[in-house]
């Protein structure tokens, strides 16, 4: 009964091994990178706070189609206002300095006809002098005189017409200066109003009506409803595999029956910190309907495959690349080709006829 238990037991164990006896197979693979993601619409962007301030006079949802221009919310922000009336105020003055009737250029013009109206005089007076000179009439001092009252005369009627264009350049440099701060200050204000960049719709409303805002808050997003797009999160060990018009396989978490199919449109290549990996951007190759944004998705991008190859199941690959062949000693090292999650492409090391057995644990 022993002897009989003994064979039975015996029996099993050796159909048990060579039942794991394999021999590679001929077949097609493919080799797939896995991603997570999300769905986001195309060209969506963040409504943002220019400004601080109190939101006011909101006026949008969720799901509302806004074009490009409106203003859907104010903020209220009364020193951006004040500051451009100052400034507005400002260019008035510097606007009416570089006209003649300004008030510092009316005074030196007077000045100017007084002086010019001097140095006439003083001109005719010292060619007098200078006739009597001639004629061994009067003093020397006087017709001296009478010469250097027209030269200084000539020289101040000269220094007061520089210095009306000095004070006329000035204020051109002022009226300058001023129109620059009324229109930054003019841009400051119209910060106030949060205006649609592009037209879309309102994916999702992060503010209400009397909340504080600071410079740089989201207060919504808009995006184009009729572009949908999986943007996926792509590992760096996998990212070198995957390139520009790869077929890539989706499934939406709100419905994992259906597969979506698309391709690889855009590969950003700057590194994620956030999501510790590399996005990529899909574009579906038929229209999605009834999207909703933010929807998560899981993907499989197509990056290699290969017709008729030679193929072993992935557990019988060990590290280093090596299988046990049956009847030898020693592990045989192979070349692999493409790696799927359940076979692995044999290049060379082993043929159709080999017959591996599985690795030890």
């Amino acid at each position: 009964m022993k002897k009989i238990l003994a064979a039975i037991i015996l029996a099993s164990v050796v159909s048990c091994q060579s039942s794991q006896e394999i021999r590679p197979i001929k077949q097609d693979i493919q080799e797939l990178v896995f991603a997570s993601g999300q769905l986001e619409w195309d060209d969506s962007y963040n409504l943002t706070a220019q400004t601080d301030g109190v939101l006011q006079a909101l006026d949008f949802e969720a799901g509302d189609y806004v074009n490009k221009g409106k203003v859907l919310a104010n903020i209220d922000n009364p020193v951006n206002q004040i500051n451009a009336q100052v400034a507005e105020e400002e260019l008035r003055i510097s606007n009416q300095n570089v006209t003649d009737n300004a008030p510092a250029l009316q005074q030196l013009a007077q000045s100017i006809e007084i002086a010019e109206s001097k140095y006439l005089q003083d001109k005719k007076n010292a060619e007098r002098y200078q006739r009597l000179h001639q004629n061994n009439i009067g003093s020397q001092v006087e017709f001296e005189n009478a010469q250097l009252a027209a030269k200084n005369s000539l020289s101040n009627w000269n220094g007061l017409k520089k210095q009306y264009a000095l004070l006329k350049q000035q204020a051109r440099q002022q009226q300058i200066a001023s129109k620059g701060q009324w229109q930054s200050n003019k841009v400051l204000k119209n910060y106030n109003s949060i205006v649609v960049a592009e037209s879309g719709t309102i994916v999702k409303k992060f503010k209400n009506n009397g909340d504080f805002v600071k410079k740089g808050d989201v207060i919504a997003i808009v995006g184009n409803q009729k572009k949908t797009q999986a943007v996926l999160n792509v590992d760096e060990n996998s990212i070198g595999k995957v390139a520009l018009g790869q077929s890539v396989f989706v499934k939406l978490n709100t419905n994992k029956e259906n597969i979506l199919t698309g391709k690889v449109s855009e590969i950003l290549s700057a590194f994620d910190t956030q999501t510790q990996s590399f996005i990529c951007k899909v574009t579906f190759d038929k229209p999605l309907n009834h999207t909703i944004y933010g929807t998560q998705l899981e993907a499989n991008i197509l990056v290699g495959e290969k017709k008729n190859a030679l193929l072993i199941p992935r557990s019988y690959l060990g590290f280093g690349n090596k299988v046990k062949v049956k009847g030898d000693d020693e592990n045989t090292i192979i070349k692999t080709g493409i790696i799927s999650t359940e076979y692995v492409e044999v290049l060379s090391g082993i043929d159709s006829q080999t017959t591996l057995l599985p690795l030890k644990p």
